[in-house]
């Protein structure tokens, strides 16, 4: 398996993970709390949505980062 593949992988990966978290912000300010008992696993409310908000900011910018190297062609290599 080459680089660009493994990063295309994990850049697909993000995106679906980014998806999803982003569906489980809540535009009322609930967030997690919505769900009702998923976020018993916290300590409290404000816990599940900071770590919410840093898994999303995490992988925001994972998945940024993954589209900038492999748009810009850096990772192939020069003929010649």
């Amino acid at each position: 398996m080459t680089l660009i593949t493994l990063l295309n992988i994990i850049w697909t990966v993000s995106a679906v993970g980014l998806t999803i978290l982003v569906i489980l912000h809540s535009p009322k300010g609930d967030g997690l709390g919505a769900l009702g008992g998923q976020a018993q696993m916290f300590t409290s409310t404000k816990s599940a949505e900071i770590t919410l908000n840093r898994a999303t900011w995490t992988l925001t910018v994972l998945f940024m980062g993954l589209t900038v190297i492999l748009s810009a062609g850096w990772l192939t290599p020069v003929a010649g």
